[in-house]
Formats: C-alpha cells, sequence, structure tokens
C-alpha cells in the first residue's frame, strides 16, 4: 500500500497554518508543520526524504525566510511542488522553479483548490524510497 503524501506547511500565522493543515488532511495529506523558517529547516534536516510538498510564507520570524526553505527543500528533491504565500504582489526575489504563488489574504476555497491540485500531481509522481 503506497504510504499517504506528506506536506510541510511552513506559517507564522496559528490560525492560517491550521486552516491550512486542515485542508491538507482532509484530502489525506500527512502534515509535518513549522512556525518559522528555523524550525523548518530542523524538519527537512530530519525528515526531508519523507517530505513531498512544500507550503510556505515567505515572510518568516527570525533570519530565515520562506526563500530559503524552499531552496533547502529543492536540494532534497529538486522537482517537487513548491508553494508561496505572500501578502505582497511584487517579489524581490523570484521562487524556484515551477513554484506556485497564493496571494494572502487567500480563501478557503482557493488553498483547498491548490491543494487538491497538488495532490494530483503528486498521484502521478513515483514513490521514492524513505529511509
Amino acid at each position: 500500500m503506497p504510504r499517504a503524501k506528506s506536506v510541510l506547511i511552513v506559517e507564522d500565522s496559528y490560525l492560517l497554518l491550521e486552516i491550512i493543515a486542515s485542508l491538507c488532511e482532509t484530502r489525506g495529506v500527512r502534515v509535518l508543520e513549522a512556525s518559522s523558517g528555523e524550525a523548518a529547516l530542523t524538519l527537512l534536516r530530519a525528515r526531508g526524504a519523507e517530505i513531498d510538498w512544500l507550503f510556505t510564507d515567505i515572510h518568516l520570524p527570525g533570519l530565515i525566510d520562506g526563500w530559503t526553505v524552499a531552496e533547502a527543500f529543492r536540494a532534497i528533491h529538486a522537482d517537487r511542488p513548491v508553494v508561496y504565500t505572500s501578502t505582497e504582489m511584487s517579489m524581490r526575489r523570484s521562487g524556484v522553479p515551477g513554484g506556485l504563488f497564493l496571494r494572502k489574504p487567500f480563501q478557503v476555497r482557493e488553498v483547498d483548490a491548490m491543494v487538491q491540485s497538488v495532490v494530483a500531481g503528486l498521484g502521478a509522481m513515483p514513490l521514492h524510497a524513505v529511509g
């Protein structure tokens, strides 16, 4: 039986983190949560091989931003989806190739549609050995 797909959600707003996590879990996605870039990098070091996609806010507390988290994720998984969120419309820096952008404030239906789209795309993705 294939393992459930998993996402690392990096968001410093507890309410948004819980909403996004709940939507992902409803779609059968296992969720790992981090509220800072530093916590996200720690999770990537410890459990990066089992994370199928990343959902990250760009502006995070501390020294590590969402751009850096995405680069660290892509260093492990060069071809896996990254979803960025921010209130800023213009981006001073471009994301990783193939990254998706969701502007805040967003509607729950927008997040749900994006989760469904990513999960559907992951369904076609070959499973990699975890270890």
